[in-house]
C-alpha cells in the first residue's frame, strides 16, 4: 500500500467514526473541544523528541496527524473546507515559498532560504490585506505561545525580516547594562523598575542566545531537566529530617556535592 492508499484509508476511518452509528465521543467533539488535546498531543510530540525515541516519535506523530484530520473532518462537515483542501493549500505554499527550488529563485544558505520566506509571506498578506491595514513581519506568533518561546519567534521573525543587524557582541552588552541597571533598581529598592528591567534582560538573552543559534526555550527546558535531577539527589541526602533544623551552610555543601554527581 502507497503513502496515498494509506493516507485515503486514515481518512475513511476519521469519517467512519464521525459519521452516525461510529463512535458516540468522536461525533460529538467540536474544534474548541479538542483544542487541549492538540495542544497536549504537540507537547508529547516535542518530548518524544528530547528523549530520542524513533518509535516513540513515530506514535506521537500519529496522535498530532489525527488533531489534523479531526479538525479537517469537522470543519468538512459544515462545508468549510477538507483535508484535501488542507493538504492542497500545504502543496501549493511549499511551492511558492520554494522558488529556489521550483522556479528560478536564487537562494544558496539556510538563511537566504529564510529571508525569502519572510518576503515572500509578507508580500502575500499585503496581497490580501484589507484596505489601510499594514500587515508586519512579526505577524504570525500566536498569542498564546509560551513567553519563552515567543520571544524567540519574535526575534526571529523580526531578523528574517531584516530589522535585527546586532552582533552577539552587542547583544552581550545589552546583557551587561541590563544587570548594571538592576543592580541600580535594587539598591533603590525600586521593584517596579526592576521588574521592567528583569523583562528586557530576559528579552537580551534570549536575543543573544538565538544570535549564536542557541533556542532559549529548549536551553531553559534542558536546564530544568538538570535542576530536577540535581535537586532529587540533593533532597535525598535530608531523607527523614527536618529543613527547617538543617544548618544553612550543610545545605549549601551539599547542593554543591550534587552538581558533581549531576
Amino acid at each position: 500500500m502507497d503513502t496515498g492508499d494509506t493516507f485515503a484509508q486514515l481518512v475513511r476511518l476519521m469519517h467512519r467514526l464521525r459519521a452516525p452509528g461510529g463512535c458516540s465521543w468522536d461525533a460529538e467533539q467540536t474544534h474548541e473541544s479538542l483544542k487541549p488535546y492538540f495542544v497536549e498531543e504537540t507537547y508529547e510530540a516535542l518530548e518524544a523528541i528530547d528523549s530520542g525515541s524513533d518509535l516513540g516519535l513515530q506514535e506521537e506523530l500519529g496522535d498530532v496527524l489525527l488533531q489534523v484530520l479531526f479538525h479537517s473532518e469537522i470543519a468538512g462537515e459544515r462545508r468549510a473546507f477538507t483535508i484535501d483542501d488542507v493538504v492542497e493549500g500545504l502543496s501549493s505554499k511549499l511551492i511558492r515559498r520554494h522558488p529556489h527550488v521550483f522556479a528560478d529563485g536564487d537562494a544558496e544558505t539556510p538563511e537566504e532560504v529564510a529571508r525569502n520566506w519572510t518576503r515572500l509571506k509578507l508580500e502575500e498578506r499585503k496581497a490580501s490585506a484589507a484596505p489601510g491595514q499594514q500587515p508586519s513581519v512579526i505577524d504570525g506568533v500566536p498569542a498564546a505561545l509560551p513567553t519563552l518561546l515567543k520571544a524567540h519567534r519574535l526575534g526571529e521573525k523580526a531578523a528574517g525580516g531584516g530589522f535585527d543587524r546586532a552582533s552577539a557582541d552587542d547583544m552581550r552588552s545589552q546583557v551587561d547594562t541590563g544587570l548594571t541597571r538592576l543592580d541600580a533598581a535594587l539598591t533603590a529598592d525600586d521593584d517596579q523598575q526592576s521588574e521592567l528591567i528583569i523583562g528586557e534582560l530576559l528579552l537580551s538573552l534570549v536575543d543573544l542566545s538565538r544570535k549564536i543559534g542557541v533556542n532559549a526555550d529548549t536551553a531553559l527546558a534542558g536546564g530544568l531537566r538538570r535542576f530536577e535531577k540535581r535537586f532529587r539527589l540533593f533532597e535525598a541526602r535530608f531523607a527523614g529530617r527536618e529543613v527547617s533544623d538543617i544548618d544553612a551552610g550543610e545545605l549549601e555543601n551539599a547542593w554543591k556535592k550534587t552538581d558533581d554527581q549531576g
